[in-house]
């Protein structure tokens, strides 16, 4: 087994394609599929089978194979950054994923001075949702990423970095703004604007069982996962709708509308950087969490359910 069959194999397996996976690893389709054929013939069994003319799955075999290429790549990658500290080097490859609005309010100094600091450390970050971000994580694909405590599983560990809390946006001066504690029969009476059911949004799981246990009818005007976006069309008055934001956060507040908290319905939470718990950190990549949290000494922990 070589270390290009290897390599070849695994990009295969993640990118669920040979054609992505020949434009990742520089070679045409032909090669990377004499690449599997000769390891299928090396272990004697096969390690991909092929789903209608798109679609891979891999093998009992292959998932084995495929768990010991990761494992192996990524100790790969762990030496080089070890032989560059040692060489007094700060190189490498940060990847991080994070919400919109996260990347779009509270990243984007930090990366900029992180940048500043490390201009031999390539980064590449992904816009992507919380569930996405999560995923990600799992899969080995990014360092760290970014999303709430609550949504944690307990085979990743988390780090707290800023406090949330739930909130219903309404336009200023909205009747819903004169009520000292907002009902959900009360919200039920307007138009929402809430996130797609799919994204499994622990938030919005939470607020349909609180509307089901109501036993009220209501109407999802738009459907949107965009905290900036919902609140544009709750300002324009399409609707109501909600969201998770730290208590200072610019963006939404910005706009003309009220927030109202919902805390009798919805606990507090927290942001939290997201990680495996057997990926070892570089110093490099250390550091941006250093900048990120500003202080060192904040504990990571894992999730209890």
């Amino acid at each position: 087994m070589e270390w290009q069959q290897i390599l070849g194999f695994y990009q295969v397996v993640r990118l669920g394609s040979f054609t992505r996976a020949a434009e990742a690893t520089f070679r045409t389709q032909s090669a990377l599929s004499q690449q599997i054929k000769a390891l299928e013939e090396e272990w004697g069994c096969p390690l991909l089978e092929r789903i209608g003319k798109k679609k891979l799955r891999l093998t009992v075999a292959g998932e084995k194979l495929f768990q010991f290429s990761q494992a192996i790549l990524a100790q790969y990658e762990h030496l080089q950054e070890e032989i560059n500290a040692i060489k007094g080097q700060q190189i490498g490859h940060l990847r991080l994923a994070a919400p919109f609005t996260t990347l779009y309010h509270l990243f984007r100094w930090v990366i900029k001075e992180y940048a500043a600091q490390f201009p031999q450390v390539r980064l590449t970050i992904l816009d992507r949702s919380q569930h996405e971000v999560i995923e990600l994580v799992k899969a080995g694909e990014i360092d760290f990423g970014v999303a709430l405590e609550s949504m944690v599983p307990r085979d990743l560990k988390a780090r707290r970095w800023q406090p949330v809390e739930m909130f219903l946006m309404v336009p200023k001066g909205h009747p819903l703004t004169r009520v000292k504690r907002v009902t959900m029969k009360q919200l039920a009476a307007y138009p929402l604007i809430l996130p797609p059911h799919q994204t499994g949004f622990e938030g919005w799981l939470t607020m349909e069982d609180h509307l089901r246990k109501a036993g009220v009818d209501y109407h999802v005007i738009l459907e949107s996962a965009n905290v900036e976006l919902s609140s544009l069309y709750v300002e324009l008055g399409l609707g109501i709708s909600f969201a998770t934001m730290i208590q200072d956060l610019p963006g939404p507040r910005s706009r003309n509308l009220d927030f109202i908290p919902l805390r009798h319905y919805f606990k507090p939470d927290h942001i939290a950087v997201v990680m495996r718990k057997d990926r070892s950190l570089a110093a490099y990549k250390s550091a941006f969490l250093e900048m990120l949290f500003g202080a060192v000494g904040v504990e990571w922990t894992e999730r209890k359910r």
